[in-house]
């Protein structure tokens, strides 16, 4: 048995993941890795050539560097559970009307909750994952900040995890830039690994055409949802659009409508399947409601406090005054802030410090 203990690590075959479990196994703990078949083209209808976290291919990257290693691998098939989760809550948040984040959902209600349960089956102490993220124990709570290189930092995704969570897990990355991580392919023999390309779309949509499948998803979508009026500020029509759940709060392009001057969406009504259109200054706003929240870095927030708030993953942030009132989280931006999208995560920080997140709503 290790002295450092038994650590059960998500390996997903790309180069993150791979090099924490190499990086944990050279340290000395007693290693197994695991990959999570999560989906599988055929299911999702797309036509892009099957790449990414599930494919046959990073599975056996995963494997080869395992046995590599010396220690053994799993591969855990949890398709039923992601599909009638998150497949789902997508689904279903596209047709409210609403814009969804399905890595956070991902994170906190599949890929914890099954690694956890595999690794009490195989008496590991500890489970691992590739993001670069950091944690730390302080004032007896556990406590997610950010990781070295902030140009990959994933905190933001990581909301959503509970303290029982967090308690048992690792993030190797967390001292290193992504330089750094590639080097370290190289120097031990994995130069594929090192030179391996990245996927920046959604598991389950590789193609990148969330509308595409939607329309695969939804028997008879497209004839339920085509024609709905694109309407002003004002309420007056401004023409026809293909359906509400194929837009989404910002976008600019692909509206096909013309009236001199550029428009945007700033709302979605999927009760009248109606899109409103506006100026860029119609969608900056200096207040945001937020549901479902989890705290990380204190335990409550009876108190209102300040921090810097992040409305989607590539947002800079902007300071904002949180304050919870009945249930969710108020979010007053010291100054306006542009395309505050329901269903999308709003995430606190104090310093490079996780305090917490929720999905943004609208406030009834």
């Amino acid at each position: 048995m290790s002295k450092k203990g038994k650590v059960l690590v998500a390996m997903s075959g790309g180069i993150d993941s791979s090099i924490a479990a190499l990086m944990l196994n050279e340290e000395g703990y007693e290693v197994i890795g695991i990959t999570m078949k999560t989906w599988d083209y055929a299911s999702s209808g797309g036509s892009k050539k099957e790449t990414g976290c599930c494919s046959l291919d990073s599975i056996n990257d995963a494997r080869t560097l395992a046995v590599n290693c010396g220690f053994p691998h799993y591969i855990l098939d949890i398709r039923n559970e992601f599909g009638g989760f998150i497949i789902d809550n997508f689904v279903e948040e596209y047709l409210a009307g609403r814009t969804p984040n399905p890595c956070v959902l991902c994170n906190t209600h599949i890929k914890w909750e099954a690694l956890l349960k595999r690794a009490d089956k195989l008496d590991c102490e500890f489970i691992a994952t590739g993001h670069y993220a950091k944690i730390r124990k302080e004032n007896n709570r556990y406590v997610i900040s950010k990781g070295l290189d902030e140009s990959k930092d994933q905190s933001y995704v990581l909301w959503g995890l509970k303290q029982e969570m967090l308690k048992r897990t690792i993030f190797p990355l967390a001292d290193y830039t992504k330089k750094e991580i590639k080097q370290m392919a190289a120097t031990n023999g994995y130069v594929d690994l090192a030179n391996k390309s990245e996927s920046y779309d959604i598991c389950f949509v590789p193609d990148n055409d969330y509308r595409g499948f939607l329309k695969r998803k939804v028997v008879g979508l497209e004839e339920k949802v085509n024609g709905g009026n694109f309407v002003s500020q004002d309420g007056i029509v401004l023409g026809k659009h293909k359906g509400y759940p194929f837009y989404t709060i910002g976008q600019r392009k692909g509206l096909e409508i013309a009236v001199g001057e550029p428009l945007f969406v700033t709302d979605i009504i999927p009760e009248s399947n109606t899109v409103v259109l506006g100026k860029k200054e119609d969608l900056e706003e200096e207040e945001a409601w937020v549901r479902d929240f989890n705290l990380i870095k204190y335990a409550d927030m009876k108190t209102a406090g300040e921090f810097l708030t992040k409305i989607r993953y590539k947002d800079a942030g902007a300071i904002a005054t949180v304050t919870e009132v009945d249930n969710l989280l108020q979010v007053v931006f010291h100054s306006k802030v542009s395309a505050i999208t329901p269903g999308q995560s709003a995430v606190f920080y104090e310093g490079n410090d996780l305090v917490g997140g929720g999905f943004i709503t609208k406030r009834k």
